[in-house]
């Protein structure tokens, strides 16, 4: 199995990720319209809270993982240059 991982090429690992996190990041949209249903009980707004909230959750994530490309802690010295 490991063997597997380390022979996949860059391009279908790149791929796999990204298929990944968007089909997680639908499940996620999909999680927040059904609690937001339940909470508000209609579901144009549950969908709306659903939407927004994951746009602002995938925009901060974002923005937070290019704050940590500019901390150089727990990354060894010879990794950062």
């Amino acid at each position: 199995m490991l063997g597997d991982l380390r022979s996949r090429s860059a391009l279908q690992a790149r791929r796999r990720a990204i298929v990944k996190t968007l089909c997680y990041r639908l499940l996620m949209v999909l999680v927040t319209v059904i609690v937001a249903w339940a909470v508000v009980g209609d579901v144009g707004d549950a969908v709306n809270i659903g939407l927004v909230a994951n746009v602002v959750k995938t925009g901060t994530y974002y923005l937070y993982e290019r704050t940590w490309d500019r901390i150089s802690w727990g990354i060894p010295a010879s990794a950062s240059g």
